[in-house]
């Protein structure tokens, strides 16, 4: 093969993930202990069904898919970590006041992205390796299982030839069943009833809510379905996708997984440690409220991304607080470069916009960084085509809005990402 071969190895992984409670101690390569897992709730489920994950950790190593499959805790953890090791893949996690037992993974597929279209890739990941572990969950444990839900969030790999390139990154569906339809679609018997289960389960591919057909090449439109809220104590409650009540703005009971994973491969972001994941997961609950009522009071003002409220996810030694933003400007593809665009993503979207939303930052020392997910679109399409990510130190954003610094002293501070591949961006050049 002519050029050389360059691997994006890095995807964000979002909610069911950073919000694992872990041990700032020694891991167990084992099943997860009870005693690593800090929510009562959680390590109660844990403790209560720990033979059955055992059996079912072991039933799944043991299941032959078309492609190597392996159990793993943390999906961003890079080869020679620690972490990296670490295949406890199964556990009860905690956020949003609920509790969902998560299964995550890697599938070592590698999909060519000019023969599968995106939702071709997605489905056969899920048909491949999520359903066969759905069927054997639902054999393990009961259907009274003591959680709200069950979600699985697998990594994949595709692989994109441009001319002399031939590029390998990775992508990632994640799917939140309830309980009752995760049984339900283990034993559904058309091609309908699974279909209308996943039409109301939460399944997200490379960060944006998604209507996965499998089948077809093309997904569904998201529009046309009413996603519920998974509630504690509550059945089933309706979910109107226009409140984005999917985002953990609506109800204190809600299970919140919007923005589960963020856009694509983000070769450059930011690696987070397990002391960073526990102290993300202590500041989201310390200041919960006062997110929710930024997202439900200023969401509009500052074109907060439906149903994505602004949460903490783990950094290198700090948390990271993340905001995901709808640009309101539309771009041409044609007429426009990458840099161009993120260039006039900050300069007309973003940094109006900082001094506002600056005082609407919690203040704590317990986090450094704040990351903006700016999602563009092309030809007025309101879905996001492209991400554009702002990972700024918190004291480069405050001398900003301080007149201290200009918008290219915050670049040269920050990282940016486009899609998830970091860029050099100079302003003057490409404006």
């Amino acid at each position: 093969m002519m050029g050389r071969a360059v691997e994006v190895t890095r995807v964000r992984v979002g909610v069911l993930l950073g919000m694992i409670v872990v041990l700032s101690g020694g891991a167990t390569f084992a099943q997860v202990s009870p005693n690593e897992i800090g929510n009562p709730r959680s390590r109660a489920a844990e403790q209560e069904y720990f033979p059955q994950l055992q059996s079912l950790q072991s039933s799944i190593a043991d299941v032959k898919f078309p492609f190597p499959f392996k159990l793993a805790r943390y999906l961003n953890a890079k080869p020679g970590q620690r972490a990296a090791l670490d295949l406890n893949g199964v556990e009860f996690v905690y956020f949003q006041q609920s509790v969902v037992l998560k299964i995550s993974g890697i599938y070592q597929a590698a999909f060519n992205s000019r023969q599968l279209s995106e939702n071709e890739r997605a489905s056969r990941t899920f048909q491949d390796a999520v359903v066969p572990i759905l069927r054997i969950v639902t054999q393990k444990l009961p259907r009274t299982v003591e959680c709200e839900g069950i979600g699985f969030e697998i990594i994949y790999n595709t692989r994109h030839a441009d001319g002399d390139y031939d590029y390998e990154g990775k992508e990632v569906i994640t799917i939140v069943f309830s309980r009752d339809d995760a049984f339900s679609y283990a034993s559904a018997s058309t091609p309908i009833e699974r279909q209308q289960i996943l039409n109301r389960s939460h399944v997200f591919v490379n960060g944006k809510e998604y209507g996965l057909a499998p089948g077809k090449r093309d997904p569904f439109n998201v529009e046309m379905f009413e996603r519920p809220v998974l509630q504690r104590g509550v059945e089933r409650t309706s979910f109107n996708p226009a409140r984005g009540a999917l985002a953990p703005i609506v109800s204190e009971t809600a299970v919140s997984p919007a923005a589960v994973v963020e856009p694509v491969a983000k070769a450059a972001a930011i690696e987070s440690t397990p002391a960073a994941a526990l102290n993300a997961a202590r500041l989201q609950e310390q200041f919960q409220e006062r997110l929710n009522e930024l997202a439900r009071e200023d969401g509009g003002r500052f074109h907060l991304a439906a149903g994505q409220a602004p949460s903490f996810e783990g950094g290198t030694d700090q948390a990271v607080l993340h905001f995901t933003m709808q640009n309101t400007s539309a771009f041409d593809r044609n007429t426009s470069s990458i840099y161009k665009r993120a260039a006039q993503s900050l300069d007309l979207f973003l940094a109006p916009q900082l001094r506002d939303l600056a005082r609407k930052l919690p203040e704590d020392s317990g986090y450094d960084t704040v990351e903006f997910s700016v999602l563009n679109s092309f030809g007025g399409i309101a879905a996001s085509n492209e991400a554009v990510d702002y990972i700024c130190p918190l004291d480069a954003i405050h001398s900003f809005v301080q007149n201290k610094i200009s918008t290219q002293d915050l670049i040269n501070q920050s990282v940016v990402l486009v899609n998830g591949v970091r860029i050099s961006l100079n302003l003057q050049l490409v404006e």
